[in-house]
């Protein structure tokens, strides 16, 4: 039997996977494609993500990959200077296309020892007390047991559909077409023409993929279809906006994506749980969706190891869905927003108009970067200080960076007092007699980096520490 059967190899699967993997516990990976997709949905990483991999010790590895780009507003393609002091030691945007994300994750996912089965697809599911049998599509093979299971497979979830979880919200209305394909115009041409369309048409664009001579293409569909797209489709596209197709051929792949937005009436039935697009769909606007699948794994990944460990709390499980399914209902709020002000209807133009003059108050810019980049989330920890529920930002420390103290996946009490203690709990969490410039006596940090207390006072402390990582060991 294995401890936990993640569905999905995916940036959220792998993810998931890895900090599993980090508190010991045995993984199986299952992944329906027998080879990675080459499309290429997502171009990069937003601070929470960055901060994540910097906290695992990964970030190294993505930069060498991507390029980074400072933070500016683009909230519906609506450009603003970044305003100062944003909440974050990593103030930029990671450029890094999906496919090397996603490879960059399962080498990890491999190398700190989850088992990951590829061509395997899931087709069926039970649970009961123990655990939960995984049914797969090879008749030769024998169910497979895990004390739990998650289903990071997309939007089309197949474990979501087998639990029975409704998945309300609203199906595509308009489809966009995307893909990667050689052009035979030249770069002055391309950029004056997508220049001049853009200023209409924020669904439009032809830019470098990233391949010598590739170009990655996006065009509004015709209409809204379930068929992959073929090349004439897109020239189509691009003569009836632009006037031109650009000269597109040797396409390297093609497809479309809508604007369906839809979220999951659970994340937990029992001992199954989802994640990642098997959760939440929305339309990519400021290109959130890995990025809350990636955040969505890194809430659960300590929970779930810590109830296969033996020490979490009863009710620990359930803060996943409480603190995470409100998460993605404001990025559906948001997108939807932003996914309506880049037509060109009458009323949301002028609406997009408004919007761009409100953005120069630096607290309407504030609020909606802080929004796309997920800066602004707190988690209901309880009533008290501004930081609790918060991510803490990278602080230096004399022992080292917070996010290199932090990278074995425990807890931490950053202590200025000097006189509190985590005896009890110090194989769950670390203490460090600094708080590193944070304006406060103390702060304990869950191992996800949220604060979970503020305070002087030993008493409030270890109601902390049992709330959140379980009763004392003696």
């Amino acid at each position: 039997m294995f401890d936990v059967i993640v569905v999905g190899g995916g940036p959220t699967g792998m993810m998931l996977a890895s900090e599993l993997r980090l508190q010991g516990v045995g993984v199986l990976v299952l992944e329906r494609d027998a080879e990675p997709p080459p499309y290429v949905r997502s171009l990069g990483l937003h601070v929470r993500s960055i901060e994540v991999m910097d906290q695992r010790g990964l970030l190294e590895r993505f930069l060498e990959h991507g390029g980074t780009h400072p933070i500016r507003g683009f909230f519906a393609g609506i450009d603003k200077p970044a305003p100062a002091d944003l909440d974050t030691a990593h103030p930029y945007v990671l450029g890094i296309p999906q496919t090397l994300t996603d490879r960059l994750l399962a080498d990890h996912a491999a190398e700190v020892g989850a088992e990951i089965r590829r061509g395997s697809a899931v087709t069926g599911l039970e649970q009961d007390d123990d655990g939960v049998t995984v049914h797969l599509d090879d008749e030769s093979a024998s169910p497979l047991r895990a004390r739990f299971a998650v289903g990071c497979d997309g939007g089309r979830s197949t474990v979501r559909k087998l639990l029975g979880v409704g998945f309300p919200g609203e199906p595509s209305t308009i489809d966009t077409l995307l893909g990667e394909m050689e052009v035979t115009a030249s770069a002055d041409e391309i950029t004056a023409i997508m220049t001049e369309v853009r200023r209409t048409e924020k669904r439009f664009g032809l830019g470098p993929s990233g391949r010598p001579g590739v170009f990655r293409v996006v065009v509004p569909a015709a209409d809204v279809a379930s068929a992959p797209p073929t090349l004439d489709d897109f020239k189509r596209q691009l003569h009836a906006y632009a006037g031109t197709d650009f000269g597109v051929h040797s396409p390297r792949w093609l497809s479309r994506f809508g604007d369906a937005t839809r979220l999951a009436e659970h994340y937990r039935v029992g001992r199954v749980f989802l994640a990642g697009d098997a959760a939440h769909v929305h339309p990519p606007l400021g290109g959130q969706g890995l990025n809350l699948g990636i955040q969505d794994a890194f809430n659960l990944g300590w929970k779930l190891a810590a109830t296969v460990n033996g020490w979490a709390p009863d009710d620990l499980l359930d803060t996943y869905e409480t603190e995470r399914r409100p998460v993605a209902a404001d990025v559906l709020t948001n997108t939807r927003a932003q996914m309506l002000l880049t037509t060109n209807e009458p009323g949301p133009q002028a609406v997009r108009q408004m919007l761009a003059q409100l953005m120069d108050f630096d607290e309407v810019n504030r609020f909606l970067i802080e929004k796309v980049t997920a800066i602004s989330v707190r988690y209901d920890v309880g009533e008290g200080h501004t930081l609790l529920g918060r991510r803490l930002r990278d602080v230096p420390l004399r022992e080292g960076r917070l996010y290199e103290l932090m990278r074995t996946g425990g807890g931490l009490l950053l202590d200025g007092t000097g006189r509190l203690s985590v005896a009890g709990w110090a194989d769950r969490v670390g203490h460090v007699a600094e708080v590193g410039g944070v304006d406060v006596p103390a702060v304990l940090l869950r191992p996800d980096g949220h604060v979970a207390w503020v305070g002087d006072d030993q008493q409030t402390l270890e109601d902390a520490l049992t709330r959140w990582f379980g009763g004392a060991t003696r």
